[in-house]
């Protein structure tokens, strides 16, 4: 069984391909980018930053993200 990928770990390690742009602000172009892993985690890293560090989120971890934000529960992040 391969080691889990914790998290901020380099980007580039994680490999070149794969990686998504799911979330883009209107102006400027600095973008979340999200990468399935093969375990099924996902990691998230800064566009404008891709050999900057990952955030590593197990499968749980981000089904339980994305329900909470479209439930709304992040909207006092705006």
């Amino acid at each position: 069984m391969p080691h889990p990928v914790h998290s901020c770990v380099p980007s580039h390690s994680l490999g070149l391909r794969g990686w998504s742009k799911p979330w883009s602000d209107d102006a400027g172009g600095a973008c979340v980018e999200a990468k399935k892993l093969p375990d099924g985690s996902v990691a998230l890293r800064q566009s404008t930053d891709p050999d900057g560090p990952a955030l590593v989120l197990t499968a749980r971890e981000i089904a339980g993200f994305l329900a909470s934000v479209k439930a709304g529960e992040a909207d006092f992040l705006l």
